[in-house]
């Protein structure tokens, strides 16, 4: 890892699909920074690209040409198989539909997570008490997701992608399901909690109301951002 004030660095960033014989820029010469422990917003409409500009810092997805930086990292001079490794370590995600997996327990759904990266038995145990005592569901590890309300299940998720304490937290329209009474209860927590944890956060979202609690916001259309400035 380097110095740098930044967790997050994209620069002439571009990402092309190919559907047959025709082709779409998605990301035409991005170039993005968040500062450790910023939180920031990508505004924009569904289909704008925000879903893959998130791929492409949390190393789920490799662009056509630029660089990703984060966590001091070059995602961009990986293998496949190392970026897996540095998601497992360094980044956190939240989805909009949640993504628990149902046959296994919420306090297992944390687990995993922290069992993944090597971490004991005793230790992980201890870690999943703390996690859902944080989101205000500490009787309910015992409890499987079916039987939990949409934004039970987002505070579960919260928590699980805070169990390695990542140095950057991805959030994908995690509002998305949710009515905005939880919507708001969501939101709150993983500001919250994202401070305590010193993490940076990127959320992507067309939601000017979850936009509002990030310290800055950037719009994204027609393949590029637009920077909106600091709040």
């Amino acid at each position: 890892m380097n110095d740098s004030v930044f967790d997050i660095e994209l620069k002439n960033v571009r990402r092309v699909f190919r559907e047959g014989q025709s082709e779409k820029t998605v990301l035409n010469d991005v170039t993005l920074s968040a500062r450790r422990g910023e939180s920031v917003a990508i505004r924009g409409r569904s289909g704008s690209g925000k879903s893959t500009l998130l791929n492409l810092i949390g190393g789920i997805d490799a662009p056509d040409s630029g660089e990703v930086v984060v966590a001091g990292e070059t995602l961009t001079s990986m293998s496949e198989r190392q970026r897996t490794f540095f998601r497992r370590r360094n980044i956190g995600f939240v989805y909009q539909a949640f993504n628990l997996i149902q046959t296994l327990s919420v306090a297992d759904n944390i687990r995993l997570v922290l069992e993944l990266n090597g971490t004991g038995r005793s230790a992980s145990s201890q870690r999943v008490r703390e996690l859902l005592g944080s989101v205000g569901l500490a009787d309910r590890g015992d409890s499987y997701p079916d039987v939990l309300s949409g934004g039970e299940q987002q505070r579960v998720a919260v928590a699980r992608a805070l169990a390695n304490s990542p140095r950057v937290l991805i959030a994908d329209e995690p509002t998305g399901n949710l009515d905005d009474d939880n919507a708001d209860r969501v939101m709150e927590l993983l500001r919250s909690l994202a401070r305590d944890n010193g993490s940076t956060m990127v959320i992507a979202t067309h939601s000017a109301r979850l936009a509002a609690i990030c310290d800055r916001v950037v719009q994204l259309s027609g393949g590029r951002l637009d920077e909106q400035g600091d709040k």
